[in-house]
């Protein structure tokens, strides 16, 4: 089995139009961490749509990418929650939520036209998107006596990792994020020096 050390997700918001019919479909795409953040973002654009007539979404959420959720809002069931979260799948992206919202144009489109209008405003969306490729990252708290602290630094910055936060009253706390890829090197470079805790 391969492991996967890196995901993709999107660096910045982005949006596009598409239309059929008289309907308009503004596709919103974001890049989120959590489901409140997603409400929150939902919640606004219904305040600034507030005469549409859908606000269709999806997510998916995780390095695992286990956590999601498709929307219809009214729409027949499948048409718009689910092809939106398609495109997100068909460009392997987490952490990321995409938001349609609808303006009728007076001439209903059919399940099939829906579904044809909620997937292409959406990967229009993606395709004006800027996608990032993450690493997958691990995090540890190290401890450790201030003579052993330059220590504790330069095996982090050998192995690529991040120091998120300090504490250095008695001793030394750490907080480190390590890329998935380096993390059993420098798990074992810590516990090597032996003066350095590696902490639950």
């Amino acid at each position: 089995m391969i492991e996967i050390n890196t995901y993709k997700t999107l660096s910045a918001p982005c949006q596009a139009e598409f239309k059929d019919k008289g309907s308009r479909f503004i596709a919103y795409a974001y890049p989120v961490l959590t489901a409140d953040e997603v409400k929150t973002i939902v919640d606004n654009l219904r305040q600034e749509h507030h005469k549409a007539r859908h606000w269709c979404y999806a997510y998916r959420l995780g390095v695992d990418g286990n956590q999601f959720r498709a929307n219809d809002d009214g729409e027949p069931s499948g048409s718009a929650g689910r092809p939106i979260l398609g495109q997100i799948d068909s460009f392997e992206l987490t952490d990321s939520l995409v938001v349609v919202v609808r303006y009728f144009g007076g001439t209903l489109l059919g399940v099939s036209g829906l579904i044809h209008a909620y997937k292409t405003s959406t990967q229009m969306a993606l395709q004006a998107a800027q996608i990032v490729e993450k690493n997958i990252e691990k995090t540890v708290f190290l401890r450790c006596d201030y003579p052993h602290l330059n220590e504790a630094l330069r095996i982090a910055k050998n192995h690529n990792a991040q120091i998120i936060a300090q504490d250095l009253q008695l001793d030394c706390r750490l907080t480190v994020r390590v890329p998935l890829a380096d993390f059993a090197a420098a798990m074992a470079a810590w516990q090597h020096t032996r003066c350095i805790e590696i902490v639950a």
